[in-house]
């Protein structure tokens, strides 16, 4: 997804991959030769300042490269309330971070996590626990997959 405030990560080391959400942020760790994304864990949202020093614990642990956030678009591609929120959120990080962030797409995929999780017949809510996580997997996933 081409943008001017998407950077070129780095093309070795593990990315972090992230969902945000209003009341939570999945976060997906990649391997660190980004082939593979795998869901990490759930934040509960508080105050930015305290997500933002979870999200650098995590960092600092999974020795992070590079991060992937997740770009809620409308369905015709349009930026709304969300993408705002989400560029916000960028802004806010990039000044706690040395990391390049760059943005994914995310259109869809909570709801194609959704539906693989319902035919996976897992129950709602166990879905409600790991989604946000699995979602931002996806997001990370897609974006290792674009660069191969």
């Amino acid at each position: 997804m081409s943008d001017e405030n998407t950077y070129e990560l780095p093309k070795r080391g593990r990315l972090m991959g992230l969902d945000l959400g209003t009341k939570t942020i999945g976060v997906a760790i990649s391997d660190g030769l980004q082939y593979t994304a795998t869901p990490y864990s759930t934040i509960k949202r508080k105050k930015f300042t305290q997500d933002a020093e979870q999200l650098q614990a995590i960092i600092a642990d999974n020795e992070v490269v590079g991060i992937v956030l997740g770009l809620p678009l409308n369905m015709d591609g349009s930026e709304g309330p969300r993408a705002q929120s989400t560029r916000a959120f960028q802004r806010n990080l990039s000044q706690k971070t040395e990391l390049q962030i760059t943005y994914w797409d995310e259109r869809l995929s909570t709801s194609a996590v959704t539906r693989t999780m319902l035919e996976a017949d897992i129950s709602r809510a166990k879905q409600a626990e790991v989604v946000d996580k699995l979602a931002a997997s996806y997001i990370l996933q897609g974006y290792l997959d674009s660069k191969r």
